[in-house]
């Protein structure tokens, strides 16, 4: 416990050979795995939707460990250690979300589509202007989880290999394997390939968060009460950026990050809002639901991942205010650390089990960053070439091999974007860029989802206006909030442009995309609804009659 304390800053942490070998050895294994899960994909079937070949649990398990991702394990544990209650309201945020995920949209999503939202979303509407919106959406909200996943990287780069925050050549450089590695993922395996390699993730990811969470546990003789008390006692005050703040007793109540001023209460609400309601639209864990032969086996799915991320949820709880008890310096230490609060896990592994450990745990944010950018890589470019390329450009008349050429071709392109992405990303909270994309998903893609499914007299522009319009205001109030400028932990905090004052923009962002959808179906009311079609997609949605059917090789 006293490897820190002993001699080492936090910057110099750990064994960067020792790091690097234990994260080799898990590129060497899940390399192996994608290439033989290669050699069964041959359709577009299998690229896309891994042939619908997986089953409830395995795809549930593949569900937990593309949700579990480095925000989950890096940014809420730092969230908990400096911010104790408020940082754990994002574990509860992110497992409530999955009772909307369950009751309203997996076993109709299922049914409905068959490999990305465009389907379902223009199953009853005009094709081409409703997928050309379901793609623009997805890239968006791809693009600000993949900010969040590499900004994840660049934290554990900067805390195990050395490399200094100043050393932006350097931190690139590793970020951009990390990139290479992934597309290379999605190149090759398609979805079964990472599909498998979430599986793989998530395995390790538990068993890594169980044996710190029992270590620390058992040295407070498993007494959760004794490790708040200890996180209490070593963390009076939090100093950071040349501020301090008080803690102690203020870690185990509400209001010590959303509780200062009546704006920060109103941020938690609109940041709750967009948690609870962003999972049900986040693109990526949709497009999972499609690799399952039937609504039963997607039914089955959610409830594996609701059990697996709640327990790793209860795993956060620990490692959060283990960090902030055992950490000499706890929360100061962890916010000035060079990964800032994304690295409280390390640093706790590392106090627990020194460098092996660490190595172990290092390893396995990695790989959770890996898996979970390959996830989101397949979906954003499955989503172009399926929807842009095969249904707007080509009307529906392309061949399933040219369709995959283009969705590979366009993988590459996302992984350089996401890489340069990274770089610009370094240091932020990933637990707050992962709160914007649930905020994007849940603002752009659920109230259409809704619509579509419930309301027999949606139509195209009224997807178009709720698409469109909630995906708009989002990102534009993002800009002009406190989370990108004025404010101290601002992405760019030598300039002051915000004039949104909530960091979460859900509140307003998400009701607004509803009412868009109401009130662009009434403008667009001369279209005649097909009340055959909302039939035809009621009776499939419910039924399964109809839907897609397992691929068989």
């Amino acid at each position: 416990m006293d490897h820190l304390a002993q001699g080492s800053a936090p910057a110099s942490v750990g064994n960067p050979l020792l790091n690097i070998g234990i994260f080799a050895v898990f590129v060497v294994v899940t390399l192996v795995v994608v290439f033989r899960a290669s050699r069964t994909t041959k359709t577009a079937s299998d690229y896309y939707a891994a042939g619908r070949s997986f089953t409830g649990a395995q795809n549930g398990i593949a569900i937990s460990g593309d949700y579990l991702s480095a925000a989950s394990f890096l940014g809420i544990a730092g969230a908990i250690a400096v911010t104790g209650y408020d940082g754990f309201l994002y574990s509860i945020g992110f497992l409530v979300a999955w009772l909307v995920a369950l009751l309203l949209v997996a076993e109709l999503l299922r049914n409905t589509g068959k490999y990305t939202m465009g389907d379902v979303l223009s199953f009853r509407m005009r094709q081409r202007p409703v997928r050309a919106a379901a793609a623009t959406s997805t890239l968006v909200v791809s693009f600000f989880y993949l900010l969040a996943q590499m900004a994840g990287a660049g934290a554990l780069i900067a805390l195990l290999l050395k490399i200094p925050n100043t050393n932006v050549l350097g931190q690139g450089a590793v970020i951009a394997v990390v990139g290479i590695l992934m597309i290379i993922y999605v190149l090759v395996g398609g979805m079964r390939g990472t599909t498998w390699v979430q599986i793989i993730k998530a395995a390790l990811l538990l068993t890594g968060a169980a044996a710190m969470t029992l270590w620390v546990l058992a040295l407070f003789g498993f007494s959760l009460s004794a490790i708040l008390g200890q996180a209490v006692v070593a963390n009076p005050v939090l100093e950071s950026g040349g501020q301090t703040k008080e803690l102690g007793e203020k870690l185990l109540g509400p209001g010590l990050q959303y509780g200062a001023t009546a704006t920060a209460k109103i941020d938690f609400i609109s940041l709750s809002l967009a948690l609870v309601l962003g999972t049900a639209g986040l693109p990526h864990i949709l497009m999972r639901f499609y690799t399952v032969p039937s609504a039963k086996e997607a039914r089955r799915s959610v409830v594996w991942a609701i059990w697996i991320i709640g327990i790793f949820y209860l795993f956060t709880l620990v490692l959060g205010y283990g960090a902030a008890a055992l950490v000499p310096g706890g929360a100061t230490t962890i916010a000035n650390a060079p990964g800032k609060t994304n690295s409280a896990a390390p640093l706790l592994a590392y106090v627990l089990g020194g460098e092996v450990l660490l190595g172990f745990i290092s390893a396995v944010a990695f790989a959770t960053i890996l898996a979970v950018v390959a996830g989101l890589t397949i979906t954003a470019s499955a989503s172009f070439a399926h929807d842009v390329y095969a249904n707007v450009i080509k009307h529906g008349e392309a061949s399933p091999d040219s369709e995959v050429r283009v969705a590979r071709i366009t993988a590459v392109v996302i992984g350089v974007i996401a890489i340069a992405a990274g770089i610009f990303a370094r240091n932020q909270n990933i637990a707050f860029l992962v709160a914007l994309a649930f905020a994007v998903a849940a603002s752009a893609n659920l109230p259409t989802i809704l619509y579509t499914l419930f309301w027999k007299r949606f139509n195209t522009t009224g997807a178009l206006w709720s698409i469109y319009g909630g995906l708009a205001s989002c990102v534009l109030l993002i800009i002009f909030s406190p989370a990108v400028s004025g404010s101290p932990t601002a992405m760019l905090r030598d300039v002051d442009f915000h004039v949104f004052p909530l960091a979460n923009p859900g509140l307003v962002s998400i009701p607004l995309s509803f009412l868009l959808g109401v009130i662009g179906t009434y403008v667009g009311g001369r279209q005649p609804v097909d009340e055959a079609k909302f039939a035809e997609m009621e009776v499939r949605a419910l039924t399964g009659a109809g839907s897609e059917k397992a691929v068989m090789q």
